[in-house]
């Protein structure tokens, strides 16, 4: 080796060297934690003043010390604070129009008052302490019904008089025995009361409203059932109502470790998965026949079916009587009544028109899940998702995933038949009718499954037309005259934003709000590359890819892994997980290369995509960042036994999981707020994907990182906050008795005293992170 050779090798050594040790970054664990203050505060909660001209949000200059409402001129294009005052009118004050629109009523607290449109008079017609909600007019203007204090009361207005409808008792009926509390000698003793002296009956069945000489009623006793809502049908002849039926459960206390007192206090907390969270039922009031009755559910298609995973276990039971929870969605303009029905199993979601009189519904769509019905506008459980009326009051319009993503649907409801009216691998987000009934509006991500566009549609179906034309999340609020749109932007770099646009095919936004602080704009955010790569089994799986530059890259890499399961972080808006961003901008500065994955079971990409972690987890969506991390291995020249993983409530179990059953692939992992035995977290979350521990404890098994702890083998962080009251700190309790009983040693665990799920101090971010960054730099770099 000549002495030109030797001095150019050495010469490339030193530059290496330089490099690597000045790869840092502008960017601070402390700065980046801190109060999101630091960077501003985007506007949230927008609406249209009625006129629609004047949109209103909330929102917080980088001069202000708290958030306010904050109004802006259309016609004038000015920004104005709204007072106080003026606040409290604009957000409590409610108005209903009557058919004709020559009039309009005025709800603000218990004050109703009567607008004659034509004539531009008021009248206070009504005043009460007691909130008024819910106010609706009759179909002939005559009446106005609203409620009050869980109950429905009719104003006449010619003759200016005032009737109770209904009388809602919270409290057992005399005499008959409660099933939802045991009865007891203090009941015993009042219910004799009650028997003996006419002076109690009288005292208890008044309602206490500061309405005087009501109409006696006869009273419905709820008992401990929860009144949810009520609503009166337009033929004034039914009261349709909901209530909660609360099951016995056994919650959980949560200790509160640092508290004024300077004792251990606690907090009650959720139950685990195995204790349902009560039902919802439907009730019907015959206000004619004066009679109360439930709805019957029975004969619905598919009640009693077995569910596959049954034939697992040969000991299973041949039938089983479901329970099903019931949503009422809104009566046709001549009385009908729909509703929505889920088994509590979640397996089953029932479209039907509801017979008022008898109480049968008339299933006008089925939906069946082996997995779980789920998917954009078809929440289920408690909530009856997107369904609807029609314009020609004939058919009702819904959305499925019957095709595997989740489209707009309408059926008719005397010959059953149906329309699909989107169609595409693509989902459609919160679809609205037009005011003249011949449009659809709704978001979709048509073009691109991590962007969000707002559409307009013919309300039969056929061309879509795009009306947003910025690259990202457009989050889009519609003027009440349909002429204009307010809109959230936001890209994966920038903070939303509000902007205006016309209603118009390639209309140009104007952009009113400017909310980042100097200070946030003075770094280059990075936009990820936005890439798919070909899972083991040929899934194109959608990622965010966070690349450094040549000089400074160290050859190691950091896989993230999004929370919640059913969720999207893999888009080209602004992410929720603002914070991680903000650090996978500082490993970048370092030299690290960040992938993220929206891994099998996080949301946008259909029914398959969703439910493929059907009784287990930690099977595809763990397989997904293995095949991450092999991709960053061939493809991105990151060394194989250079790659980390983090995530927090869900990607923390990944994050176990892929520790304890592919130690090969990852050289150290952290798990934050990490589920660690899925028999120990919450009921409505976890039976929909793997059922119930005491039905299938295959399922709970094969995917609860606990069981899998012996094949922990690389560095492990634990980190949690004390007082989690969704993943509770038992969970890494119970998995740090195991490692210890297991004899490993390469873990370590931090506790955070005052901290929840979501952490709320900024010391206990950046502590959190500064740990994190310490484990990737310990065993990540060469």
């Amino acid at each position: 080796m000549n002495h030109s050779t030797r001095f150019f090798i050495l010469f490339a050594f030193i530059s290496t060297f330089y490099l690597s040790i000045s790869a840092q970054s502008k960017l601070t664990i402390d700065q980046i934690m801190q109060e999101p203050t630091w960077m501003g505060i985007s506007p949230d909660n927008v609406f249209w003043s009625k006129n629609s001209d004047i949109i209103y949000f909330n929102w917080r200059k980088t001069t202000d010390v708290s958030t306010s409402l904050y109004s802006y001129g259309v016609k004038n294009n000015k920004i104005e604070k709204v007072s106080e005052k003026e606040s409290s009118y604009i957000l409590n004050n409610h108005e209903v129009f009557f058919n004709d629109k020559s009039k309009k009523i005025s709800v603000s607290g218990g004050t109703i008052i009567l607008y004659d449109l034509k004539l531009n008079t008021e009248k206070r017609i009504i005043s009460f302490v007691k909130p008024i909600y819910n106010i609706e007019i009759s179909k002939n203007d005559k009446k106005v019904y609203f409620a009050m204090e869980n109950n429905w009361y009719a104003y006449t207005l010619a003759e200016g008089t005032l009737k109770q409808i209904t009388n809602f008792i919270f409290e057992d009926a005399p005499f008959e025995s409660s099933t939802s509390q045991k009865m007891n000698l203090d009941n015993a003793l009042e219910n004799d009361q009650l028997y003996l002296f006419d002076f109690f009956k009288e005292k208890k069945a008044k309602p206490q409203t500061d309405i005087e000489e009501i109409e006696t009623l006869k009273p419905l006793y709820l008992g401990s059932l929860q009144l949810i809502n009520s609503q009166i049908c337009p033929n004034e002849n039914f009261i349709l109502y909901t209530v909660y039926k609360s099951n016995e459960t056994k919650d959980t206390k949560v200790p509160l470790w640092i508290t004024k007192s300077g004792y251990v206090e606690s907090t009650n907390a959720r139950p685990k998965v195995g204790y349902d969270d009560g039902t919802v039922m439907l009730g019907i009031i015959d206000l004619k026949l004066d009679s109360t009755y439930w709805i019957k559910t029975d004969q619905l298609p598919g009640i009693n079916d077995l569910p596959k995973f049954y034939s697992e276990y040969p000991n299973a039971p041949k039938q089983i009587n479901r329970k099903t929870n019931a949503v009422f969605s809104g009566f046709s303009a001549t009385g009908e009544a729909l509703i929505v029905l889920n088994g509590s199993d979640n397996k089953d979601r029932w479209i039907a028109l509801l017979d008022l009189k008898t109480g049968i519904p008339k299933v006008l769509d089925w939906q069946h899940d082996e997995a779980w019905i789920g998917g954009p506008g078809i929440d289920s459980y408690f909530s009856g998702g997107n369904v609807g009326w029609m314009p020609d009051q004939k058919s009702v319009w819904y959305q499925s995933e019957a095709d595997g993503f989740s489209h707009i649907y309408t059926v008719n409801t005397a010959t059953l038949n149906k329309t699909q009216l989107t169609k595409g691998k693509f989902e459609i987000y919160e679809p609205q009718i037009s005011t003249n009934k011949k449009w659809w509006y709704f978001s979709s991500n048509e073009v691109h499954s991590g962007e969000r566009n707002f559409y307009k549609m013919p309300i039969s179906g056929g061309k879509r037309t795009k009306l947003t034309s910025l690259t990202g999340g457009n989050e889009c609020f519609l003027s009440p005259d349909e002429t204009k749109i307010a809109i959230l932007y936001s890209f994966a770099n920038t903070p939303p934003e509000l902007y205006i646009s016309e209603v118009a095919e390639n209309a140009i936004p104007k952009k009113i709000t400017d909310s980042q602080s100097t200070e946030f704009k003075a770094y280059p955010w990075r936009v990820p590359d936005f890439i798919s790569f070909k899972a083991t089994d040929n899934a194109m799986v959608p990622a965010r890819l966070y690349k450094p530059d040549k000089e400074i890259a160290n050859g190691a890499a950091v896989i993230f892994v999004h929370g919640a399961g059913y969720l999207q972080n893999a888009h080209k808006w602004w992410s929720t997980y603002y914070r991680e961003y903000l650090f996978h901008n500082l490993l970048v500065d370092m030299g690290y290369t960040v992938l993220d994955i929206d891994y099998r079971g996080s949301s946008g990409y259909g029914r398959n995509w969703r439910t493929a972690i059907y009784r287990h987890m930690g099977g595809k969506d763990l397989s997904d960042q293995i095949d991450g991390a092999k991709i960053l291995a061939n493809e991105h020249g990151i060394k194989a036994d250079k790659i980390g993983i983090y995530g927090g409530s869900y990607g923390g179990f990944i994050t176990l999981m892929a520790l304890f059953t592919s130690p090969e692939t990852f050289a150290c992992g952290a798990a934050l707020r990490s589920v660690t035995d899925w028999a120990h977290y919450n009921h409505g979350y976890t039976s929909n994907i793997l059922n119930t521990p005491e039905l299938d404890s295959i399922a709970f098994r094969r995917s609860s990182p606990i069981f899998y702890a012996e094949g922990l083998k690389k560095p492990l962080l634990i980190l949690h906050g004390m007082v989690d009251t969704n993943v509770h700190l038992q969970d890494v309790i119970r998995l740090s008795q195991r490692l210890i009983e297991l004899k490993k040693e390469n873990w370590e665990m931090a506790l955070y005293p005052v901290e929840d799920h979501g952490f709320k101090t900024p010391t206990s971010w950046t502590d959190e992170y500064k740990r994190i960054l310490n484990l990737f730099e310990n065993n990540l770099r060469n």
